[in-house]
């Protein structure tokens, strides 16, 4: 498959590309900034010179998304997999007496209207590819039932990210085009911290099996966890 992922510079997006890569999967690691990409990816064009790929992308910057199309256009690549994975946790203890707006605006911009700004651009792409899947990497924060009095920014944008998944789900569901909104669970990634109980690798094993079609998923909506069950709304 050839794949692209978003936020691939460390974390989940780095694990998830190199598990990719040693499945033999091409993949287009994409990362806010070439500056700030780990070491463990910067390595790994070594072992994968011909399958890894790592451009600059700021999914909150139109011109930036297009440029990477651009790129992928002119050398007929074809896309059978996005993975939607950039994303920011801001002003998270923050109750709503002191919360930045701001924070609220920034994350929107990256979280929720990224995703949608790459598959809006790279959707052209896909339409060519084998099978292709689309997963936005959401999270159980945006789940409406789990509410709780702080985390605004992230939980929001994520509770708009699975509404636009779900919407994306029914308009491409003639086209053989899944897509998924998938929470991963809380992992040991700068993120999520070292108490979490989640293994990165075992997250990126599920949402790969789930990317390469060999996971049957029997969940009415999009949202589901990364082994394949529905998650509440």
């Amino acid at each position: 498959m050839n794949i692209l992922i978003t936020g691939s510079g460390q974390g989940l997006g780095c694990q998830m590309a190199i598990m990719a890569l040693k499945r033999g999967n091409k993949v287009w690691a994409t990362v806010h900034s070439l500056a700030h990409v780990s070491e463990r990816l910067s390595e790994a064009t070594n072992t994968y010179a011909d399958k890894l790929h790592i451009l600059e992308m700021d999914v909150s910057s139109e011109a930036g998304v297009h440029k990477v199309y651009e790129y992928l256009e002119k050398r007929n690549v074809i896309l059978d997999g996005i993975i939607n994975n950039a994303a920011v946790l801001l002003e998270r203890e923050k109750t709503i007496e002191n919360l930045d707006l701001s924070a609220m605006e920034e994350s929107f911009a990256v979280n929720t209207i990224g995703p949608m700004r790459v598959i809006q651009k790279m959707l052209p792409l896909v339409y060519k590819g084998n099978q292709p899947v689309i997963i936005n990497i959401s999270s159980e924060a945006g789940t409406i039932i789990n509410a709780f009095p702080t985390n605004y920014p992230y939980s929001m944008s994520k509770t708009a990210l699975n509404m636009f998944t779900e919407r994306l789900r029914e308009y491409l569901k003639s086209s053989d085009v899944f897509v998924y909104a998938i929470h991963p669970g809380w992992m040991r990634t700068n993120m999520g911290g070292n108490d979490a109980p989640a293994n990165p690798e075992d997250i990126a094993i599920g949402v790969l099996d789930i990317m390469e079609r060999k996971k049957v998923i029997y969940s009415k909506i999009a949202f589901i966890d990364s082994t394949g069950r529905p998650m509440p709304l």
